[in-house]
């Protein structure tokens, strides 16, 4: 029985491209952009430069150039999500380290396997592009989550702040002295804005778009509200904390109850995708006797049709809407 390596070292050389697209980003930019300091960007770059106005300049810049470069053939894919995981690295700089990742695939695949050089450069571009979208909307979900969790208790540690006698920027400040990263910097760059002069409501909006989140929306609409017709802010602040952790344990529960609904679809849309590899890692010869038929090609589209309309159905079953 004859076994074949050249599965096994795809996927390893698409490990390793991940795994050095986090190095790099780890290499430039240090711990400065770990979501697990509890030191907050904002406060690690105005230890390092104390002008407050250069800092609140860099952090507007990274928090929108990606939307901002939406129109940069190939890179729409990825705006979105670059965005909302705040990538430091410039649209240019990651469209370089897709380029960068390429080579290093295509290296790999020369060095590692036999396959053909046309065969060998489209796996190495799709390497490149598809090793920084996941690492990226790997960056985007885990922070998304953390910002929701975070939410709520930043709510509460301004509604206390607002009953001792702050006002409502200064509670703001507060929620960016002490609480982590990702809140934490965006709070402080809201009210550096505020100091030089911008709305609050307007940062609020702005952020809740730029971060696709409802919770932030009620937010920003419960804040525009009270400045606009008067009212007891601390007293709504309070009710929209309650309202977006009851929120929030509401999609933990149905995450829960849906868990195995979600590990039995992966599993049977990724099986026949295993099995397949499986197959020709262990028995490389096992279509030769139908790969020159004349119905192969036919069979094997109608097969990954088949698999998509598999995988689209399952996505569709198991994602429930709250």
């Amino acid at each position: 029985m004859e076994i074949s390596a050249a599965p096994l070292i795809y996927i390893l050389i698409f490990v390793a491209v991940l795994v050095l697209v986090e190095g790099i980003y780890l290499t430039v930019f240090g711990k400065s952009i770990s979501l697990n300091s509890r030191v907050s960007r904002r406060l690690m770059l105005l230890e390092k430069n104390a002008n407050r106005e250069q800092v609140l300049e860099q952090l507007r810049k990274e928090m929108s150039q990606h939307l901002n470069s939406k129109s940069i053939p190939l890179y729409s894919i990825l705006a979105s999500k670059a965005q909302k995981a705040n990538i430091a690295f410039s649209p240019k700089a990651l469209l370089g380290i897709m380029a960068l990742l390429a080579v290093f695939s295509f290296v790999a695949l020369t060095v590692g396997t036999s396959a053909a050089p046309v065969v060998r450069a489209v796996l190495a571009v799709g390497m490149g592009i598809g090793g920084v979208y996941v690492w990226v909307n790997n960056k985007a979900k885990k922070r998304m989550s953390l910002l929701e969790e975070q939410l709520p208790d930043s709510i509460e540690l301004m509604v206390r702040s607002l009953r001792v006698g702050h006002p409502f920027s200064a509670a703001i400040g507060i929620v960016a002295k002490e609480v982590p990263d990702p809140l934490g910097t965006e709070f402080g760059v809201i009210a550096d804005e505020a100091a030089y002069g911008r709305e609050v409501t307007e940062s609020l909006k702005a952020f809740a778009e730029r971060m696709d989140s409802q919770d932030l929306r009620f937010l920003a609409v419960a804040v525009t509200i009270q400045q606009q017709s008067g009212g007891n802010l601390a007293e709504i602040l309070d009710g929209l904390s309650k309202v977006i952790r009851a929120r929030f344990k509401l999609f933990r529960k149905v995450k829960a109850i849906t868990a195995e609904a979600k590990w039995s679809g992966m599993f049977l849309s990724a099986f026949p995708i295993l099995a397949l590899v499986m197959i020709i890692t262990i028995q490389p010869d096992y279509y030769d006797a139908v790969r020159e038929t004349a119905v192969f090609i036919p069979a094997a589209l109608v097969v990954a049709v088949f698999l998509i309309i598999n995988i689209v159905f399952m996505k569709i079953m198991t994602n429930i809407k709250v």
